[in-house]
């Protein structure tokens, strides 16, 4: 990925059909939602694809169609530690790259126990590195099945590795991120993508190369604008509403998902089931339905303010 300039990554929804099966055409045409709207690459296989809810050759078959429609003009990364012994993990991780993805990410919260301390953690994450050969890596510090937030001092020395590009960061806190952006700022080859669009413009302005965020499956638009624009002193107020959308929206996107993200995606015209996999996410029931209908209309009224264009599906 361009490391260079800020960079939309979405963690990309699985569309199923309603009989549960996985909806290949659905996902091309979400796959090419996302690149029309301007991402900077794509995360397949992640908490958002259900990944946990698809089988090992399902998550295989799901990046290699990415990679397909993709065909080259993004980078796909793609998760690859399911748990086990870390030498199981490596076994898949060799595998998955061979889907032709950019790099492999590792969930944190499967490279050691949650009651492990770090010296754990960090041998079981370089004993995956001395079992991938040169596989570029990642890591996402995934909610589940717990969340292990690396440290900046963890972050930096794994960067310094040099077989680290990317990570996905969802520690929520943005003196943390500035203290892992400091000690990573060495390595042109890496890219911090934070998940908390909270702090999205403090985050990109003090040097995270992009986003990548559940947002971006509701408006994906909306977030490369935010990454082409967020120190454009010029759109200053626009920027600010924008900023201030996502924090006064944050509950609604998170609630029932991934069904309203399926379910706004509907709204915008794209045809794909509203079926999850995922249980215990919480009752679709008319008064969240209402929520999300009021965020559609609230989004084509930011648009109409900050004049951004909209997308076909």
């Amino acid at each position: 990925m361009n490391k260079a300039q800020k960079g939309f990554i979405p963690v990309m929804l699985t569309p199923f059909k309603d009989n549960g099966a996985i909806d290949f055409d659905g996902l091309t045409k979400l796959t090419e939602l996302y690149l029309e709207a301007g991402a900077a690459g794509l995360f397949a296989n992640c908490l958002s694809s259900e990944m946990f809810e698809l089988s090992e050759e399902e998550r295989i078959a799901v990046v290699k169609h990415v990679v397909s429609i993709a065909n080259g003009t993004v980078p796909v990364v793609a998760t690859g530690t399911f748990g086990g012994p870390i030498a199981k993990q490596a076994d898949f991780v060799k595998k998955i790259y061979d889907t032709n993805i950019e790099a492999v990410i590792g969930i944190t919260g499967l490279l050691a126990a949650e009651t492990d301390g770090d010296d754990v953690f960090e041998g079981n994450v370089h004993e995956l590195l001395r079992l991938t050969d040169n596989v570029p890596m990642g890591f996402y510090e995934c909610p589940v099945p717990y969340k292990r937030v690396i440290s900046p001092k963890q972050l930096g020395a794994l960067v310094a590795t040099g077989r680290v590009t990317y990570h996905k960061d969802t520690c929520l806190d943005i003196n943390q991120i500035k203290e892992k952006l400091a000690l990573t700022s060495g390595n042109a080859n890496f890219g911090l993508y934070d998940a908390y669009m909270v702090h999205a413009v403090d985050s990109l302005k003090a040097g995270s190369a992009g986003l990548s965020c559940i947002q971006g499956n509701y408006f994906p638009e909306l977030i490369v604008w935010l990454c082409n624009n967020y120190n454009n002193t010029s759109l200053g107020s626009e920027v600010a509403l924008v900023q201030q959308f996502f924090i006064d929206q944050m509950d609604v996107m998170h609630d029932v998902y991934p069904t309203v993200a399926k379910y706004y995606l509907q709204k915008r015209g794209l045809a794909i089931s509203t079926f999850t996999r995922r249980i215990g996410i919480g009752e679709f029931n008319a008064e969240v339905k209402t929520k999300v209908d009021r965020l559609f209309a609230d989004y084509a009224s930011l648009k109409e303010k900050i004049n951004i264009e909209n997308i076909m599906v």
